[in-house]
């Protein structure tokens, strides 16, 4: 088997790598990168180390392609993941849809002319902006939670929204180049007949994660709590109650080698919802009080109201498909999670000064 992972020194794309060294003898497992993510060129050793052959180029580029080895496999970890994409002033528009879907139009091109398969690990922000934000939500401690009295839309269940909730724009320049994604993979899995799956994925993180708000929040945020750095909680008031759940890109790259090993599994849908679940949900409030504890002492968050673009007030996935149908289930469960993030942040103290 030959595994191309696009991304590959970014942090889940370096991860899944390693995992799949872990769970395989005789692959050769392959790593494109662009490198241009502070940060990222600490996880060429990495990869050196695991035996990966490594390529430098941008996904953007078709002719970056040309010369890459024959593969069985691709996998999607490369993307600007930032939410905030194209329209913070820190990247453009274009940026934002050249790399997320036209870096997939070319990986997509580069699978029909191998006949390979194709592993997109998509976002949960392909779902509504709109709908997401009318969902009815109650405070309950530190946290929102669901209103599960009120009246629930299509694609919403107690463990949260579905493969099936509205995914009609607005979602965000970056959500909406996910789906386009998707809708394309999609396409090219019918037109050519490729194996292709596609994991929309909840929030990642874990150790070695890039220092940035808007594409790691558990690992901006405990970084920053360890060097008391100033935090604020934005938007709903101020009190930090917007919720997420958590996934570790281990947990992820679990069920991606089990889609791999299996190829195409007619009987599944090719969409799925990847998340932590319920025991993994988290607000920021509840974040502060887990550093607080951990690191003994407080940190002042400052209460800003002020509301930003595409925030929501909770988004948990439902990823009860992956379960029973894959077998399924995260191992590595939000607490862990933040340990293994504090304990990376004590024994890599310039982390945030590299990677932010």
């Amino acid at each position: 088997m030959r595994v191309l992972v696009t991304g590959a020194c970014g942090f889940v794309g370096s991860r899944i790598l390693r995992r799949l060294r872990e769970s395989t003898e005789g692959w050769t497992l392959l790593g494109m990168d662009n490198l241009c993510r502070m940060g990222s060129e600490r996880n060429r050793p990495v990869l050196k180390d695991l035996g990966v052959g490594f390529f430098h180029g941008d996904v953007r580029c078709a002719s970056d392609f040309d010369n890459l080895p024959p593969v069985d496999w691709v996998i999607d970890a490369a993307a600007n993941p930032s939410v905030l994409a194209g329209v913070d002033g820190l990247s453009s528009s274009r940026q934002v849809i050249e790399h997320n879907l036209q870096g997939t139009v070319n990986m997509l091109e580069f699978c029909r002319r191998q006949s390979a398969g194709f592993v997109l690990l998509s976002t949960s922000r392909v779902y509504g902006v709109g709908p997401l934000a009318s969902l009815p939500v109650a405070q309950k401690g530190s946290r929102f939670v669901l209103d599960e009295e009120q009246s629930l839309p299509v694609g919403v269940s107690a463990r949260g929204v579905t493969e099936d909730f509205s995914t009609t724009p607005p979602l965000s320049l970056y959500g909406v180049s996910k789906k386009m994604s998707e809708d394309l993979a999609l396409e090219y899995a019918s037109a050519f007949d490729l194996p292709v799956h596609i994991n929309r994925c909840g929030v990642m993180a874990g150790a070695g994660q890039f220092g940035r708000a808007d594409q790691g929040i558990v690992a901006f945020w405990i970084h920053s709590w360890r060097e008391s750095r100033r935090l604020r909680y934005l938007g709903f008031g101020g009190k930090g109650w917007q919720v997420r759940d958590v996934v570790h890109p281990d947990d992820v790259a679990g069920l991606v080698f089990s889609q791999i090993q299996q190829g195409e599994a007619e009987d599944r849908p090719r969409v799925l919802n990847v998340a932590g679940g319920p025991e993994s949900t988290f607000s920021l409030a509840e974040l502060s009080a887990w550093c607080e504890q951990h690191f003994g002492y407080r940190n002042e968050v400052q209460e800003d109201g002020s509301e930003r673009p595409f925030d929501i007030a909770w988004l948990a996935l439902d990823d009860s498909k992956a379960r029973s149908l894959w077998g399924w289930q995260p191992e590595i469960r939000r607490d862990a999670i933040f340990s293994e993030v504090a304990k990376f942040a004590e024994a890599n103290p310039d982390w945030m000064h590299l990677s932010s």
